[in-house]
Protein backbone atom coordinates (compact mmCIF):
# COMPACT_ATOMS: atom_id res chain seq x y z
CA UNK A 1 0.00 0.00 0.00
CA UNK A 2 3.03 2.31 0.80
CA UNK A 3 5.58 3.08 -1.55
CA UNK A 4 9.50 2.97 -0.39
CA UNK A 5 9.39 6.37 0.40
CA UNK A 6 6.46 6.73 2.47
CA UNK A 7 7.54 3.63 4.45
CA UNK A 8 10.66 5.39 5.35
CA UNK A 9 8.92 8.71 6.18
CA UNK A 10 6.23 7.04 8.29
CA UNK A 11 8.89 4.87 9.82
CA UNK A 12 10.96 8.24 11.21
CA UNK A 13 7.59 9.70 12.49
CA UNK A 14 6.74 6.55 14.25
CA UNK A 15 10.67 6.26 16.00
CA UNK A 16 8.61 9.46 17.76
CA UNK A 17 5.93 6.98 19.50
CA UNK A 18 6.69 7.18 23.54
CA UNK A 19 4.75 4.06 24.32
CA UNK A 20 3.11 1.39 22.58
CA UNK A 21 -0.38 1.43 20.99
CA UNK A 22 -2.45 -1.22 19.32
CA UNK A 23 -4.13 -1.59 16.10
CA UNK A 24 -7.65 -3.25 16.36
CA UNK A 25 -9.11 -3.93 12.77
CA UNK A 26 -12.47 -5.33 11.87
CA UNK A 27 -13.13 -7.05 8.70
CA UNK A 28 -15.47 -8.54 6.07
CA UNK A 29 -14.54 -10.41 3.30
CA UNK A 30 -13.80 -7.31 0.70
CA UNK A 31 -10.92 -6.57 -1.30
CA UNK A 32 -10.96 -3.16 0.95
CA UNK A 33 -10.66 -5.53 4.05
CA UNK A 34 -7.35 -7.28 1.89
CA UNK A 35 -6.24 -3.45 0.97
CA UNK A 36 -6.66 -2.15 4.92
CA UNK A 37 -4.71 -5.35 6.19
CA UNK A 38 -1.83 -5.08 4.47
CA UNK A 39 -1.91 -1.45 5.29
CA UNK A 40 -1.93 -2.10 8.76
CA UNK A 41 0.91 -4.81 8.33
CA UNK A 42 2.86 -2.18 7.01
CA UNK A 43 2.76 0.39 9.52
CA UNK A 44 2.83 -2.70 12.24
CA UNK A 45 6.64 -3.83 10.62
CA UNK A 46 8.00 -0.09 10.99
CA UNK A 47 7.75 0.08 14.86
CA UNK A 48 7.99 -2.61 17.76
CA UNK A 49 5.90 -0.46 19.21
CA UNK A 50 2.95 -0.99 17.04
CA UNK A 51 1.06 -4.06 17.46
CA UNK A 52 -2.10 -5.65 15.50
CA UNK A 53 -4.60 -7.04 18.04
CA UNK A 54 -6.37 -9.74 15.00
CA UNK A 55 -9.12 -10.63 17.62
CA UNK A 56 -10.19 -7.55 19.41
CA UNK A 57 -12.92 -6.82 16.85
CA UNK A 58 -16.71 -6.96 18.32
CA UNK A 59 -20.17 -7.57 16.63
CA UNK A 60 -20.66 -3.78 17.06
CA UNK A 61 -18.36 -3.16 14.95
CA UNK A 62 -20.74 -2.29 12.31
CA UNK A 63 -18.69 -0.20 9.64
CA UNK A 64 -16.37 -3.06 7.93
CA UNK A 65 -13.35 -2.19 7.24
CA UNK A 66 -12.05 -0.31 10.15
CA UNK A 67 -10.01 -0.46 12.75
CA UNK A 68 -9.72 1.66 16.38
CA UNK A 69 -6.22 3.08 17.24
CA UNK A 70 -5.53 2.93 21.23
CA UNK A 71 -2.93 2.77 23.93
CA UNK A 72 -1.65 -0.33 24.86
CA UNK A 73 -1.47 0.31 28.40
CA UNK A 74 -4.31 2.03 28.45
CA UNK A 75 -7.17 0.74 25.75
CA UNK A 76 -10.56 1.99 27.00
CA UNK A 77 -8.88 5.50 27.49
CA UNK A 78 -8.94 6.56 24.26
CA UNK A 79 -12.04 5.80 21.20
CA UNK A 80 -10.28 6.52 17.44
CA UNK A 81 -11.54 4.71 14.64
CA UNK A 82 -10.91 5.24 10.92
CA UNK A 83 -13.87 3.71 9.20
CA UNK A 84 -12.03 3.01 5.62
CA UNK A 85 -8.54 3.56 4.40
CA UNK A 86 -6.98 6.51 5.22
CA UNK A 87 -4.55 7.64 2.53
CA UNK A 88 -4.75 10.19 0.08
CA UNK A 89 -5.51 13.56 1.88
CA UNK A 90 -6.40 11.79 5.01
CA UNK A 91 -2.93 9.92 5.28
CA UNK A 92 -1.68 12.75 7.57
CA UNK A 93 -4.35 12.41 10.02
CA UNK A 94 -3.58 9.10 10.09
CA UNK A 95 -0.35 9.71 10.65
CA UNK A 96 -1.25 12.11 13.27
CA UNK A 97 -3.57 10.03 14.97
CA UNK A 98 -0.59 7.30 15.50
CA UNK A 99 1.68 9.82 17.37
CA UNK A 100 -1.09 11.12 19.50
CA UNK A 101 -2.53 8.18 21.05
CA UNK A 102 1.28 7.03 21.41
CA UNK A 103 2.12 9.95 23.45
CA UNK A 104 3.55 12.36 21.02
CA UNK A 105 2.46 16.12 22.34
CA UNK A 106 -0.08 17.30 20.07
CA UNK A 107 0.50 21.40 18.59
CA UNK A 108 -2.47 22.88 20.44
CA UNK A 109 -2.25 26.19 22.72
CA UNK A 110 -2.49 25.89 26.71
CA UNK A 111 -5.83 27.74 26.31
CA UNK A 112 -7.14 25.48 23.82
CA UNK A 113 -6.14 22.48 25.39
CA UNK A 114 -7.36 23.48 29.17
CA UNK A 115 -10.86 24.40 27.05
CA UNK A 116 -11.34 21.02 25.26
CA UNK A 117 -10.12 19.30 29.14
CA UNK A 118 -13.36 21.00 30.03
CA UNK A 119 -15.79 19.81 27.90
CA UNK A 120 -18.25 17.83 29.84
CA UNK A 121 -20.47 15.06 28.69
CA UNK A 122 -19.83 12.10 26.64
CA UNK A 123 -19.81 12.96 22.95
CA UNK A 124 -19.43 10.33 19.96
CA UNK A 125 -18.80 12.34 16.70
CA UNK A 126 -18.44 10.68 13.34
CA UNK A 127 -16.95 12.75 10.15
CA UNK A 128 -17.81 11.38 6.66
CA UNK A 129 -15.01 12.62 4.56
CA UNK A 130 -13.40 12.46 0.87
CA UNK A 131 -10.13 11.10 0.19
CA UNK A 132 -9.89 14.12 -2.28
CA UNK A 133 -11.06 16.37 -0.10
CA UNK A 134 -8.93 19.26 0.98
CA UNK A 135 -11.34 20.57 4.15
CA UNK A 136 -11.63 17.11 5.87
CA UNK A 137 -8.42 16.40 7.44
CA UNK A 138 -8.88 20.03 9.15
CA UNK A 139 -12.28 18.32 11.23
CA UNK A 140 -10.81 14.74 11.46
CA UNK A 141 -7.35 15.95 13.13
CA UNK A 142 -9.25 18.29 15.01
CA UNK A 143 -11.94 15.83 16.62
CA UNK A 144 -9.56 12.82 16.47
CA UNK A 145 -7.13 15.35 18.99
CA UNK A 146 -9.78 16.21 21.27
CA UNK A 147 -10.35 12.21 21.62
CA UNK A 148 -7.05 11.63 22.66
CA UNK A 149 -7.16 14.58 25.25
CA UNK A 150 -10.70 14.01 26.74
CA UNK A 151 -11.71 10.60 26.97
CA UNK A 152 -15.53 11.48 27.39
CA UNK A 153 -14.97 12.29 23.32
CA UNK A 154 -14.98 9.57 20.66
CA UNK A 155 -14.26 10.29 16.78
CA UNK A 156 -15.16 7.74 14.30
CA UNK A 157 -13.91 9.01 10.36
CA UNK A 158 -15.54 7.81 8.03
CA UNK A 159 -14.86 7.40 4.31
CA UNK A 160 -18.44 8.53 2.31
CA UNK A 161 -17.22 6.72 -0.83
CA UNK A 162 -16.88 3.38 1.19
CA UNK A 163 -19.66 3.71 3.22
CA UNK A 164 -22.13 4.56 0.48
CA UNK A 165 -25.38 2.88 1.20
CA UNK A 166 -24.75 4.81 4.97
CA UNK A 167 -24.25 8.41 3.10
CA UNK A 168 -27.30 7.80 0.89
CA UNK A 169 -29.70 6.72 4.26
CA UNK A 170 -28.30 10.10 5.98
CA UNK A 171 -29.02 12.26 2.91
CA UNK A 172 -25.23 13.32 2.80
CA UNK A 173 -24.48 15.28 -0.13
CA UNK A 174 -21.22 17.37 1.12
CA UNK A 175 -18.25 16.90 3.24
CA UNK A 176 -17.00 17.06 5.42
CA UNK A 177 -20.13 16.11 7.55
CA UNK A 178 -19.95 16.07 11.41
CA UNK A 179 -22.81 14.12 13.03
CA UNK A 180 -22.62 14.00 16.76
CA UNK A 181 -24.67 11.72 18.95
CA UNK A 182 -26.45 10.01 15.70
CA UNK A 183 -27.59 14.05 14.93
CA UNK A 184 -26.15 16.43 12.26
CA UNK A 185 -23.65 18.37 13.70
CA UNK A 186 -21.95 20.78 11.46
CA UNK A 187 -20.78 21.17 7.73
CA UNK A 188 -17.46 22.26 6.14
CA UNK A 189 -14.12 22.37 7.85
CA UNK A 190 -13.81 23.17 11.26
CA UNK A 191 -11.03 23.84 13.59
CA UNK A 192 -11.41 22.85 17.65
CA UNK A 193 -11.76 26.56 17.99
CA UNK A 194 -15.46 26.60 16.33
CA UNK A 195 -16.07 23.12 17.66
CA UNK A 196 -15.61 23.76 21.08
CA UNK A 197 -17.24 26.93 20.18
CA UNK A 198 -20.37 25.14 19.24
CA UNK A 199 -20.13 22.50 22.64
CA UNK A 200 -19.16 25.51 24.93
CA UNK A 201 -21.82 28.12 24.52
CA UNK A 202 -19.36 30.12 27.27
CA UNK A 203 -16.18 29.41 25.44
CA UNK A 204 -16.69 32.59 23.01
CA UNK A 205 -17.80 34.90 25.76
CA UNK A 206 -14.47 34.03 28.23
CA UNK A 207 -12.46 34.12 24.67
CA UNK A 208 -14.14 37.63 23.76
CA UNK A 209 -13.11 39.01 27.42
CA UNK A 210 -9.30 37.41 27.36
CA UNK A 211 -8.94 39.28 23.87
CA UNK A 212 -10.27 42.76 24.83
CA UNK A 213 -7.81 42.92 27.53
CA UNK A 214 -4.75 42.74 24.97
CA UNK A 215 -2.71 46.18 24.61
CA UNK A 216 -2.46 48.02 21.05
CA UNK A 217 -0.57 46.35 18.59
CA UNK A 218 1.84 48.17 16.17
CA UNK A 219 0.65 46.25 13.45
CA UNK A 220 -2.71 44.19 13.43
CA UNK A 221 -3.27 42.10 10.42
CA UNK A 222 -7.29 41.03 9.69
CA UNK A 223 -7.02 37.64 7.65
CA UNK A 224 -4.59 34.62 7.48
CA UNK A 225 -4.17 34.03 3.90
CA UNK A 226 -1.06 34.70 1.95
CA UNK A 227 -0.82 38.36 2.23
CA UNK A 228 -1.68 38.50 5.44
CA UNK A 229 0.87 35.87 6.29
CA UNK A 230 3.82 37.50 4.31
CA UNK A 231 2.62 40.84 5.87
CA UNK A 232 2.92 39.15 9.76
CA UNK A 233 6.21 37.99 8.66
CA UNK A 234 7.36 41.25 7.37
CA UNK A 235 5.83 43.16 10.20
CA UNK A 236 7.79 41.42 12.79
CA UNK A 237 10.84 41.10 11.16
CA UNK A 238 10.43 44.71 12.15
CA UNK A 239 10.31 44.51 15.91
CA UNK A 240 7.12 45.48 16.42
CA UNK A 241 4.05 43.94 18.30
CA UNK A 242 2.17 42.12 15.77
CA UNK A 243 -1.08 40.52 15.51
CA UNK A 244 -2.84 38.60 13.34
CA UNK A 245 -6.96 37.81 13.30
CA UNK A 246 -8.07 35.12 11.18
CA UNK A 247 -11.45 32.68 11.29
CA UNK A 248 -8.94 29.92 9.56
CA UNK A 249 -5.12 30.44 8.75
CA UNK A 250 -4.61 29.70 4.64
CA UNK A 251 -7.63 30.95 3.69
CA UNK A 252 -8.73 29.72 0.31
CA UNK A 253 -5.63 28.37 -0.63
CA UNK A 254 -6.79 25.57 1.57
CA UNK A 255 -9.04 24.37 -1.02
CA UNK A 256 -6.77 24.60 -3.88
CA UNK A 257 -5.83 21.02 -4.59
CA UNK A 258 -2.68 21.01 -7.18
CA UNK A 259 -0.23 24.77 -7.29
CA UNK A 260 1.68 24.46 -9.66
CA UNK A 261 2.89 28.05 -10.74
CA UNK A 262 4.21 29.21 -7.36
CA UNK A 263 8.11 30.42 -8.21
CA UNK A 264 11.04 28.01 -7.01
CA UNK A 265 7.93 25.17 -6.83
CA UNK A 266 7.07 22.77 -9.42
CA UNK A 267 4.34 21.52 -7.80
CA UNK A 268 2.68 21.91 -4.27
CA UNK A 269 -0.49 21.42 -2.99
CA UNK A 270 -2.66 23.90 -0.60
CA UNK A 271 -3.04 22.81 2.79
CA UNK A 272 0.85 21.87 2.26
CA UNK A 273 1.49 25.17 1.73
CA UNK A 274 -0.54 26.56 4.02
CA UNK A 275 1.17 24.60 6.54
CA UNK A 276 4.35 25.85 6.12
CA UNK A 277 2.99 29.36 5.50
CA UNK A 278 1.81 28.95 9.33
CA UNK A 279 5.01 27.57 10.44
CA UNK A 280 6.83 30.33 8.89
CA UNK A 281 4.81 32.92 10.86
CA UNK A 282 5.20 31.27 14.08
CA UNK A 283 8.81 31.51 14.05
CA UNK A 284 8.38 34.84 14.66
CA UNK A 285 6.55 37.13 17.60
CA UNK A 286 3.23 37.19 16.11
CA UNK A 287 -0.15 37.00 18.44
CA UNK A 288 -2.00 34.70 16.04
CA UNK A 289 -5.73 35.07 17.15
CA UNK A 290 -7.28 31.95 15.02
CA UNK A 291 -11.26 30.93 14.77
CA UNK A 292 -12.03 35.24 14.78
CA UNK A 293 -14.12 37.18 12.05
CA UNK A 294 -14.08 40.80 12.47
CA UNK A 295 -17.48 42.93 12.26
CA UNK A 296 -16.46 46.72 12.20
CA UNK A 297 -13.51 48.74 11.55
CA UNK A 298 -13.10 52.38 13.53
CA UNK A 299 -10.35 54.30 11.67
CA UNK A 300 -8.20 56.55 14.30
CA UNK A 301 -9.71 59.87 14.21
CA UNK A 302 -6.39 61.46 13.85
CA UNK A 303 -2.85 60.18 12.99
CA UNK A 304 -1.19 58.68 16.03
CA UNK A 305 -4.32 57.47 17.80
CA UNK A 306 -5.47 53.99 17.97
CA UNK A 307 -7.66 52.34 15.57
CA UNK A 308 -10.41 49.91 16.23
CA UNK A 309 -11.15 46.55 15.23
CA UNK A 310 -14.47 45.14 16.71
CA UNK A 311 -14.79 40.90 16.08
CA UNK A 312 -17.61 38.96 15.95
CA UNK A 313 -17.06 38.06 19.42
CA UNK A 314 -17.77 41.17 20.87
CA UNK A 315 -14.26 41.78 21.90
CA UNK A 316 -12.34 45.30 20.54
CA UNK A 317 -8.61 45.17 19.48
CA UNK A 318 -6.85 48.32 18.78
CA UNK A 319 -3.56 49.13 16.66
CA UNK A 320 -1.62 51.90 15.68
CA UNK A 321 -1.53 50.87 12.15
CA UNK A 322 -4.42 47.95 10.28
CA UNK A 323 -3.41 45.97 7.51
CA UNK A 324 -6.78 43.90 5.66
CA UNK A 325 -5.88 41.11 4.22
CA UNK A 326 -9.60 38.84 4.53
CA UNK A 327 -9.00 37.59 1.03
CA UNK A 328 -12.48 36.17 -1.17
CA UNK A 329 -14.85 33.45 -0.98
CA UNK A 330 -16.38 31.58 -3.97
CA UNK A 331 -19.31 33.71 -5.41
CA UNK A 332 -22.47 32.33 -5.31
CA UNK A 333 -25.43 32.56 -8.21
CA UNK A 334 -28.11 34.67 -5.95
CA UNK A 335 -31.09 32.29 -7.98
CA UNK A 336 -34.04 30.69 -5.86
CA UNK A 337 -33.06 27.37 -4.61
CA UNK A 338 -29.27 28.06 -4.62
CA UNK A 339 -29.53 28.33 -0.47
CA UNK A 340 -31.94 26.42 0.32
CA UNK A 341 -29.99 23.80 -1.32
CA UNK A 342 -26.89 24.27 -0.14
CA UNK A 343 -24.49 21.11 0.87
CA UNK A 344 -28.50 19.11 -0.20
CA UNK A 345 -26.79 19.22 -4.01
CA UNK A 346 -25.68 22.42 -4.26
CA UNK A 347 -21.52 22.32 -4.05
CA UNK A 348 -19.06 24.87 -4.45
CA UNK A 349 -16.03 22.40 -4.41
CA UNK A 350 -15.75 19.52 -7.17
CA UNK A 351 -12.07 17.65 -5.17
CA UNK A 352 -14.37 17.75 -1.86
CA UNK A 353 -18.03 16.68 -2.67
CA UNK A 354 -17.32 14.91 -6.19
CA UNK A 355 -16.97 11.37 -5.33
CA UNK A 356 -20.52 12.29 -3.51
CA UNK A 357 -21.68 12.07 -6.83
CA UNK A 358 -20.20 8.98 -8.61
CA UNK A 359 -22.56 8.19 -11.30
CA UNK A 360 -24.91 10.61 -11.29
CA UNK A 361 -25.77 13.43 -13.42
CA UNK A 362 -24.29 17.18 -12.32
CA UNK A 363 -23.85 20.51 -13.82
CA UNK A 364 -21.13 22.96 -13.55
CA UNK A 365 -22.27 26.55 -13.29
CA UNK A 366 -19.02 28.71 -15.08
CA UNK A 367 -17.06 28.22 -18.11
CA UNK A 368 -13.44 30.15 -16.81
CA UNK A 369 -10.47 27.90 -15.98
CA UNK A 370 -12.21 26.49 -12.66
CA UNK A 371 -15.30 25.83 -13.82
CA UNK A 372 -13.70 23.43 -16.86
CA UNK A 373 -11.43 21.93 -14.91
CA UNK A 374 -14.61 21.10 -12.41
CA UNK A 375 -16.18 19.65 -15.37
CA UNK A 376 -12.88 17.61 -16.22
CA UNK A 377 -12.86 16.01 -13.30
CA UNK A 378 -16.21 15.62 -12.45
CA UNK A 379 -16.39 13.88 -15.47
CA UNK A 380 -14.16 11.39 -14.83
CA UNK A 381 -16.99 9.90 -11.73
CA UNK A 382 -20.35 11.22 -12.76
CA UNK A 383 -22.58 9.82 -15.53
CA UNK A 384 -22.60 12.95 -17.07
CA UNK A 385 -21.37 16.84 -16.37
CA UNK A 386 -23.41 19.68 -18.16
CA UNK A 387 -21.52 23.17 -18.60
CA UNK A 388 -23.48 25.77 -18.27
CA UNK A 389 -22.05 29.32 -19.63
CA UNK A 390 -23.23 32.97 -19.39
CA UNK A 391 -21.16 34.14 -22.10
CA UNK A 392 -20.97 33.09 -25.69
CA UNK A 393 -17.71 30.94 -25.57
CA UNK A 394 -15.47 29.52 -22.68
CA UNK A 395 -12.77 31.74 -21.26
CA UNK A 396 -10.63 28.93 -19.63
CA UNK A 397 -7.44 28.13 -21.19
CA UNK A 398 -7.35 26.70 -25.09
CA UNK A 399 -5.98 23.25 -23.40
CA UNK A 400 -8.43 23.24 -20.94
CA UNK A 401 -10.96 23.41 -23.74
CA UNK A 402 -9.32 20.98 -26.07
CA UNK A 403 -9.53 18.33 -23.15
CA UNK A 404 -13.23 19.05 -22.35
CA UNK A 405 -14.60 19.08 -25.84
CA UNK A 406 -12.36 15.40 -25.72
CA UNK A 407 -14.63 14.11 -23.15
CA UNK A 408 -17.54 12.27 -24.28
CA UNK A 409 -19.80 12.53 -20.95
CA UNK A 410 -19.81 16.27 -21.09
CA UNK A 411 -22.20 18.65 -22.90
CA UNK A 412 -22.02 22.54 -22.87
CA UNK A 413 -23.97 24.97 -22.90
CA UNK A 414 -23.20 28.88 -23.88
CA UNK A 415 -24.86 31.89 -24.01
CA UNK A 416 -27.43 30.30 -20.70
CA UNK A 417 -28.69 32.09 -17.67
CA UNK A 418 -29.07 30.30 -14.68
CA UNK A 419 -32.70 30.85 -13.30
CA UNK A 420 -33.36 28.23 -10.36
CA UNK A 421 -32.12 25.44 -8.70
CA UNK A 422 -35.05 23.22 -8.38
CA UNK A 423 -35.18 19.95 -5.62
CA UNK A 424 -37.98 18.11 -3.77
CA UNK A 425 -37.00 19.57 -0.67
CA UNK A 426 -34.67 17.35 0.30
CA UNK A 427 -32.31 17.41 -2.51
CA UNK A 428 -31.34 18.76 -6.07
CA UNK A 429 -33.75 17.14 -8.74
CA UNK A 430 -32.95 19.81 -11.84
CA UNK A 431 -31.26 23.67 -12.80
CA UNK A 432 -33.65 25.24 -14.96
CA UNK A 433 -31.72 28.20 -17.47
CA UNK A 434 -32.80 30.80 -19.73
CA UNK A 435 -31.60 30.46 -23.22
CA UNK A 436 -30.21 34.24 -23.91
CA UNK A 437 -30.35 34.54 -27.68
CA UNK A 438 -34.50 33.41 -27.66
CA UNK A 439 -35.46 34.04 -24.03
CA UNK A 440 -36.29 30.16 -24.36
CA UNK A 441 -36.72 28.49 -20.63
CA UNK A 442 -35.08 25.00 -20.55
CA UNK A 443 -34.98 22.75 -17.58
CA UNK A 444 -31.63 20.13 -16.99
CA UNK A 445 -32.86 16.54 -14.30
CA UNK A 446 -29.75 16.53 -12.28
CA UNK A 447 -28.58 15.69 -8.83
CA UNK A 448 -25.82 18.29 -8.36
CA UNK A 449 -24.97 21.93 -9.20
CA UNK A 450 -21.40 22.81 -8.73
CA UNK A 451 -20.86 26.82 -8.67
CA UNK A 452 -17.64 27.89 -10.42
CA UNK A 453 -18.21 31.77 -11.31
CA UNK A 454 -15.42 33.23 -9.40
CA UNK A 455 -14.43 35.04 -6.06
CA UNK A 456 -16.06 37.96 -4.28
CA UNK A 457 -14.17 40.10 -1.58
CA UNK A 458 -14.48 39.51 2.19
CA UNK A 459 -15.27 43.29 2.23
CA UNK A 460 -18.57 44.14 3.60
CA UNK A 461 -17.98 44.75 6.74
CA UNK A 462 -15.66 47.79 5.93
CA UNK A 463 -18.66 49.97 3.62
CA UNK A 464 -18.63 53.10 5.30
CA UNK A 465 -15.06 52.70 7.17
CA UNK A 466 -13.05 52.79 3.90
CA UNK A 467 -13.15 53.31 -0.07
CA UNK A 468 -14.68 50.21 -1.10
CA UNK A 469 -15.08 49.81 -5.33
CA UNK A 470 -17.91 49.36 -7.19
CA UNK A 471 -16.99 45.78 -6.77
CA UNK A 472 -16.55 45.75 -3.22
CA UNK A 473 -12.87 45.70 -3.31
CA UNK A 474 -11.08 47.27 -1.04
CA UNK A 475 -9.16 50.20 -2.73
CA UNK A 476 -5.21 50.62 -2.74
CA UNK A 477 -2.47 52.89 -4.01
CA UNK A 478 0.79 51.65 -5.28
CA UNK A 479 2.06 51.18 -1.67
CA UNK A 480 -1.11 49.47 -0.17
CA UNK A 481 -2.11 52.35 1.64
CA UNK A 482 -6.59 52.79 1.96
CA UNK A 483 -8.36 55.69 1.74
CA UNK A 484 -7.74 55.93 5.92
CA UNK A 485 -4.19 57.23 7.27
CA UNK A 486 -2.68 53.95 8.61
CA UNK A 487 -4.99 51.27 7.65
CA UNK A 488 -3.31 49.04 4.42
CA UNK A 489 -4.50 46.15 2.51
CA UNK A 490 -3.17 43.68 0.02
CA UNK A 491 -4.36 40.36 -1.87
CA UNK A 492 -7.44 39.03 -3.17
CA UNK A 493 -9.60 41.75 -1.15
CA UNK A 494 -8.07 44.71 -3.05
CA UNK A 495 -8.42 46.31 -6.29
CA UNK A 496 -4.62 45.14 -7.17
CA UNK A 497 -5.42 42.71 -10.90
CA UNK A 498 -4.54 39.31 -11.22
CA UNK A 499 -5.65 37.53 -7.89
CA UNK A 500 -2.82 34.92 -7.46
CA UNK A 501 -0.92 33.77 -4.31
CA UNK A 502 2.17 34.72 -5.16
CA UNK A 503 0.99 38.25 -6.16
CA UNK A 504 -0.85 38.15 -2.68
CA UNK A 505 2.00 37.39 -0.67
CA UNK A 506 4.08 40.39 -2.17
CA UNK A 507 1.48 42.55 -1.85
CA UNK A 508 1.10 42.17 2.11
CA UNK A 509 4.86 42.45 2.24
CA UNK A 510 4.39 45.52 0.52
CA UNK A 511 1.73 46.72 3.48
CA UNK A 512 3.92 45.64 5.76
CA UNK A 513 6.42 47.57 4.89
CA UNK A 514 4.20 50.37 4.08
CA UNK A 515 2.43 50.40 8.02
CA UNK A 516 6.65 50.33 9.13
CA UNK A 517 7.44 53.51 7.03
CA UNK A 518 3.95 55.07 8.64
CA UNK A 519 4.48 54.24 12.31
CA UNK A 520 8.30 55.49 12.06
CA UNK A 521 7.10 58.82 10.99
CA UNK A 522 4.79 58.96 13.52
CA UNK A 523 5.14 61.96 15.89
CA UNK A 524 6.53 60.52 19.56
Amino acid sequence: MLDAQMQTQLGQYLAMLRHDIELVPAYDDSAKSGELAELLGEIAALSDKVTIVADGATDADTRRPSFVIRPKHAPRSIVLRFAGIPLGHEFTSLVLALLQVGGHPPKIDDALRDAVLAVDGDYHFETFFALSCQSCPDVVQALNLMSVLNPRIRHTAIDGALFADEVAAKEIMSVPAIWLNGAPFGQGRMGVEEIIAKLDTGHAARQAEQLAQKPPFDVLIVGGGPAGAAAAIYAARKGVATGIVTERFGGQVLDTLGIENFIATSHTEGPRLVAQMESHVRDYAVDIMAGQSAAELTPAATPGTLHQLRLASGATLSAKTIILATGARWRQMGVPGEEAYRNKGVAYCPHCDGPLFRGKRVAVVGGGNSGVEAAIDLAGLTAHVTLIEFEESLRADQVLQNKLHSLPNVTVILGALTKEVLGDGNRVTALAYEQRSDGAMHQIALDGVFVQIGLMPNSEWLNGAIALSPRGEIEVDARGATSAAGIFAGGDATTTPYKQIVIAMGEGAKAALSAFDYLIRLPV
